[in-house]
């Protein structure tokens, strides 16, 4: 049976540091972004009073949607017992904890006054569900933090299990959390459902493993360490179960709308004249984010094959930002029901217009680079990734 060794990434040739430059122009062109913003007004967004979630909120969730899921790795491996998952471990959570970075980086930085935030994090209202996710997000940090601890400190790997049923439990949580802000907003036609809440658990999933795949193949590629067939296949198979299961939950999402004869209208808006909203959701969500991964991870001229698997995981990540932009934006364009059975002329009637803007857009991604650049530096010094993860050393019955 062979050791589990763990090491650093050389971090030393121009590939890397070439990667670093990129990621640092980035988040210099978000602050740059976040200083026009601030200085200027948000008049210069694409928000206004009826659209005040814009395109910045649709990379932070998508980021902390998916720090959640890339946890699940880790989960599987010290949860359920799974040894082939374990090398994966310490990369698992440290990708978990980058993404959640960067979605908070960009939640923070649009909030017109990042100061108020001490407000929220000191004076609770404990029935508001925005005030549950700010304990929610900083005790993920404090939880993994202490699970990565456990798996480095090989006195305390006895203890790895305990905290990660801990750490797999505040996760679900977590995403709960995040899915109940939608679902138990009453107002917004296209949100008051209950299963959001797990709709967003199962989003996780999917969007968190797509994107630990990348950041998998590419380090181990880069770094020209082997990687077995053994636990790519193993993942390949888990992506293309949870994209199927995202696509089962949006499915039942919108047949459980259309039963419903209150909810006729707001559907036949996201799925038929919805203008550029129809378009995301089924050319970008359903077909480009859902059916082609699943073809490619599944059919007998693709499966097994590693670009494809990359570009499978590519669309997944794409489809779920185009997801939570129907999700998110969408669902603030169809106008709010004021007065029932009555329709609004002026003011807030109508379809609410939204455009996205530059800044917005180099906020979000600059929040990707963040993520992107923590797991690039931590892994440069600390042992995250296996020196080798060939076929038999990612063994089921291996020990270490």
């Amino acid at each position: 049976m062979s050791i589990i060794r763990y090491e650093q990434t050389q971090g030393k040739s121009l590939g890397f540091y070439a990667l670093i430059a990129g990621l640092g122009a980035f988040i210099l062109a978000a602050l740059g972004s976040v200083y026009f913003m601030e200085h200027s007004g948000h008049h210069v967004t694409g928000m206004s009073n009826r659209i005040v979630w814009g395109l910045p909120h649709v990379f932070a969730l998508f980021l902390i949607v998916a720090a959640s899921g890339a946890l699940n790795i880790a989960s599987i491996a010290s949860v359920f017992n799974k040894k082939i998952y374990k090398p994966l471990s310490r990369l698992s959570g440290l990708v978990a904890l980058a993404l959640l970075a960067g979605g908070l980086m960009v939640l923070v930085l649009d909030l017109g006054r990042p100061d108020r935030l001490i407000i929220a994090m000191t004076e609770y209202n404990f029935e508001s569900i925005f005030a549950w996710n700010i304990i929610l997000y900083n005790g993920f940090f404090l939880i993994v933090g202490v699970y990565l601890w456990m798996m480095f400190e090989r006195r305390m790997n006895k203890y790895s299990r305990k905290v990660g049923i801990a750490a797999f439990t505040w996760r679900l949580i977590l995403t709960t959390g995040t899915g109940s802000i939608f679902g138990f907003l009453v107002a917004r036609q296209a949100y008051d459902a209950v299963i959001m809440a797990p709709m967003f658990v199962v989003m996780s999933f999917a969007f968190g493993l797509a994107f630990f795949v990348l950041v998998l193949m590419a380090s181990y590629k880069w770094t020209e360490r082997p990687l077995g067939d053994a636990i790519v296949n193993r993942l390949s198979n888990l992506l293309g179960v949870f994209v199927a299961a995202v696509m089962y939950f949006v499915a039942v999402y919108h047949l459980g709308n259309l039963y419903l004869a209150e909810n006729s209208a707001v559907e036949n808006f996201i799925l038929v004249d919805g203008g550029i909203y129809t378009q995301l959701f089924w050319y970008v969500q359903i077909i480009l984010g859902g059916l082609v991964p699943l073809a490619l991870l599944y059919s007998p001229m693709t499966k097994g094959n590693r670009s494809m698997l990359g570009l499978a995981s590519v669309l997944v990540i794409i489809g779920g930002l185009a997801q939570l932009y129907v999700i998110i934006i969408g669902g603030q364009a169809y106008p709010l029901e004021l007065f029932p059975g009555k329709e609004i002329l002026a003011g807030y009637g109508g379809i609410a217009s939204y455009v996205p803007t530059v800044p917005e857009l180099m906020l979000g991604l600059g929040g990707m680079a963040v993520a992107l650049i923590a797991i690039a530096y931590l892994v440069k010094f600390l042992p995250f990734l296996p020196e080798s993860l060939a076929d038999d050393v990612a063994n089921p019955h291996h020990k270490g």
